[in-house]
């Protein structure tokens, strides 16, 4: 997961990075219910697999199938997300980012 998202880290923006981000920590977290990291597992997994509804590397459309599937699990699982997953993933992302 590490490895698709430092390499796509730019083009897919802050705003991708951060939710999967923070979609991983929450599945990390052993207090996340099992039916929430199923959400969690399908959202990263649409996002590293390369077979896509919108081709990523369509410059300005690629990433914006990804970006609804991760909204979505998102509000999915927004009661198991902590404030320890966002700080975590604010982390990470400074350390690509900057």
């Amino acid at each position: 997961l590490f490895g698709k998202i430092g390499k796509y880290a730019k083009v897919a923006g802050k705003e991708i990075v951060e939710k999967v981000l923070i979609l991983y920590y929450c599945w990390q977290d052993p207090d996340t219910p099992a039916q929430q990291k199923a959400i969690i597992v399908g959202a990263l997994a649409y996002f590293i697999l390369p077979l896509d509804a919108i081709p990523d590397g369509i410059p300005g459309l690629g990433y914006t199938d990804d970006l609804g599937i991760l909204a979505a699990a998102f509000a999915a699982v927004a009661i198991s997300i902590k404030a320890e997953h966002k700080e975590k993933a604010r982390e990470k992302i400074k350390e690509w980012f900057e």
